[in-house]
């Protein structure tokens, strides 16, 4: 990997990163172990700075380590987490953020016109930090060669008076230290020169000697050192190599919860339990060698008679095993996972789709000459293929709750600007859909919420009023239905107003005064250009700016938007969206002379035509069905057949039905986007191509249920 890709690389892992990172902040409150999210948190600003320091990323170090600071005192119980400092480190991960775009821009350097606001945030969390060495008491003389462990319930380290300790120092460096021009060794004998390297051991990842390169760094240490110094000054000796390598500094009388944190923060490499304890200073090398002289098979278990011979207390032990658990399941984990970029995944379902088209023609030219043995291998040749489309498809499929995790941010700002105590629930986070769709639904979504925070969320007062919680709850939910994926953003708000609603579209012309709308016909009215009821503008909404562009873009996916509320209880919008705008299963019809797609999983079943004529509806089983004829809908030319068939359509809680004259079968369909001069056109999203090399329309089933609504064929075909 060259020095572009590695830091393409970082970039996107530091993404990542500074996402994990915001969504533990956000959700540190409601966390069953706060300890552990707030080592999470650590983590990930500690994985930034390291990594930035790779790269010479001065900049990024500087400020990351302020934070690293800041969230170490906070870990050791110095720093009590607050609302306020949340905020604070929020920001922060803002800010990284910004430097982060600004590298992938091509900015390697810090920029004059972020250092007012680097500053400034340095400044507050140098004012939340405690004064410099608190907590870290001097260590007395006469210390053990390594940190030995108090018997178990004793909750000290140490001798046992407790005062008989000193500082523990993990030491890893980078591998490219030596190309640096850096000597490991000076750096302890300058550490030297502060106290007493009491005990030492060194720790080496060499690899197989053919593998092994000389100007790199294969060293770690771990250091029982007694000195008087504070732990900044000890810092300060490796000041020159603090971005290219990994350090955990453990002050004297440290708890044994610090050594269980240092096991889980060690390198992940195989290692037996006996060696992690001793390179973390929980036993002495003398007292790992006693255990394993008495050691036999009918135990078997080094960690046992450690515990029984008192050297080591339990949880120590269980830390190490869970530590060599993590280290082998994170390496099977690896070997598992590749990342790949997506143009190359857009590139494969290309192929496929065209794979697709060329099978379709290879098994109609089989058909037409009457060929059994190609006929054979092309019914073969299909059905590998469709295992490929799925299988190609499937790369593509995330998760949506990447996406809602974006909206716990969105949620907390926009609250805290409105002033109102605003909470959100997330479900069906695990419900997959292609990542096109993803990446396009972001905006539509963020929309759609912070509107429900606007309009639809009351002020506490007035919910305490109206008996309901002082807390707002805006909920986002997804599931999978007929082929397509649901998502409601719900709020538990005051509801809209159907009057106000009706009223203000009769007032701008959109609705005659005498016509009749259904509540459905009422609430969708708020996605017309520039519709708004808000009495007062805000920086949200109530300009009447965005609605119909929500609406825009999730038909520009083959979706669609409908409004459901009740006034004083909150309002659903419902978003349904193709899975995947790639490939789909198809049913193909005909009409005269044109070939028509329809969305198989839109399908509930086919029947034949029995109405009369003019009538736009039918009897199916004792419940009325509305359909439409294509053939008066597109205005195509020639007669009806004389055995025509009505296609039973579901969407959604609507059911219609299409009369085609002919029925030709199921079909692997690629989608291919129409030109932007047809952009206009209705109840058409999309085309594919036959096997025949003809073209077929994809009928778009959202629009067609929406013509349906109390119109008649006739009015449908001028419309």
């Amino acid at each position: 990997m060259n020095l572009d890709q590695a830091l393409q690389t970082f970039i996107v892992e530091s993404r990542e990163l500074l996402e994990e990172m915001e969504n533990a902040l956000l959700n540190v409150d409601l966390a069953g172990d706060q300890g552990e999210a707030i080592n999470a948190i650590f983590r990930a600003a500690h994985t930034i700075k390291g990594s930035a320091g790779l790269f010479s990323l001065d900049h990024i170090v500087a400020f990351t380590h302020v934070v690293e600071s800041l969230l170490d005192e906070v870990r050791d119980g110095r720093v009590v987490l607050v609302d306020e400092m949340i905020v604070l480190l929020l920001s922060c991960c803002d800010y990284l953020s910004g430097l982060i775009d600004g590298l992938a821009a091509g900015v390697t350097e810090a920029d004059p016109a972020n250092a007012a606001e680097d500053a400034a945030l340095v400044a507050q969390l140098r004012r939340h930090m405690s004064a410099p060495g608190a907590g870290h008491g001097p260590a007395a003389a006469g210390a053990s060669p390594l940190v030995e462990v108090a018997p178990p319930g004793v909750e000290r380290m140490g001798g046992e008076s407790g005062e008989r300790d000193h500082w523990h120092i993990s030491l890893r460096f980078g591998r490219g230290v030596l190309q640096n021009g850096m000597d490991p060794i000076a750096f302890l004998r300058y550490l030297a020169k502060l106290g007493r390297i009491v005990g030492i051991a060194t720790v080496d990842a060499l690899p197989p000697a053919e593998q092994m390169d000389a100007e790199l760094c294969y060293l770690g240490f771990e250091i029982a050192f007694d000195s008087q110094a504070d732990k900044e000054t000890i810092e300060a000796v490796f000041e020159f190599v603090h971005d290219d390598c990994v350090m955990h500094i453990l002050p004297p009388h440290s708890r044994v919860s610090r050594y269980v944190e240092l096991i889980r923060t060690l390198p992940e490499q195989d290692a037996r339990l006996g060696e992690i304890l001793v390179r973390c200073g929980s036993v002495t090398a003398r007292e790992l060698e006693q255990a394993l002289a008495s050691q036999d098979a009918a135990s078997g278990q080094i960690g046992s008679i450690l515990v029984g011979a008192g050297n080591v207390p339990p949880v120590v032990v269980e830390a190490a095993l869970a530590k060599q658990k993590q280290a082998s399941e994170q390496k099977a984990q690896e070997s598992r996972s590749i990342r790949v970029d997506s143009d190359k995944l857009d590139r494969l379902i290309d192929l496929v789709g065209e794979l697709i088209i060329a099978g379709a023609r290879a098994n109609l030219i089989g058909q037409r000459i009457h060929n059994v043995e190609l006929q054979e291998c092309t019914s073969v040749l299909s059905g590998l293929v469709e295992e490929v489309r799925d299988a190609a498809l499937e790369l593509r499929m995330v998760k949506i709750g990447a996406t809602f995790n974006r909206f716990q941010r969105v949620v907390h700002d926009v609250a805290r600007e409105l002033g109102k105590d605003i909470g959100l629930a997330v479900d069906g986070e695990d419900a997959e859909l292609d990542k096109t769709v993803v990446e396009k639904i972001g905006d539509p979504l963020m929309h759609l919420v912070r509107n429900a925070m606007d309009h639809g969320i009351e002020p506490a007062e007035l919910r305490l009023a109206r008996g309901k919680p002082a807390r707002g709850l805006i909920s986002l939910n997804a599931f999978h239905e007929s082929g397509s994926i649901v998502i409601e953003v719900s709020d538990d708000g005051g509801g809209l107003q159907k009057e106000r609603i009706l009223a203000k579209a009769i007032e701008r012309g959109l609705v005659e005064p005498e016509r009749k709308l259904s509540d459905g016909e009422i609430y969708n009215l708020i996605f017309e250009a520039g519709f708004s009821t808000a009495e007062k503008i805000t920086n949200l909404s109530g300009r009447g700016v965005g609605m119909d562009v929500v609406k825009r873009n999730i038909t520009a996916l083959r979706g669609s938007v409908e409004v459901d509320s009740k006034e004083g209880a909150g309002t659903i919008v419902t978003v349904r969206l193709p899975l995947t705008l790639a490939i789909i299963d198809g049913f193909l019809v005909q009409v005269g002379g044109s070939v028509f797609v329809i969305p198989l999983d839109m399908i509930e079943e086919c029947i034949e035509y029995a109405a009369e004529p003019g009538q736009d509806y039918c009897n199916l089983r004792g419940q009325v069905l509305p359909f439409i004829r294509l053939r008066q809908l597109f205005a195509l030319d020639g007669q009806p057949t004389r055995r025509e068939s009505i296609v039973v359509l579901k969407f959604g809680n609507q059911r219609a039905g299409l009369v085609v004259d002919t029925l030709l079968g199921e079909f692997q369909t690629v989608i291919k986007p129409l030109s932007p001069i047809f952009s206009e056109v209705k109840c058409i999203s999309g085309s594919t191509i036959l096997g025949s090399g003809d073209v077929a329309l994809i009928l778009d089933v959202a629009a067609l249920m929406g013509q349906v609504g109390g119109k008649g064929a006739a009015q449908l075909a001028a419309a």
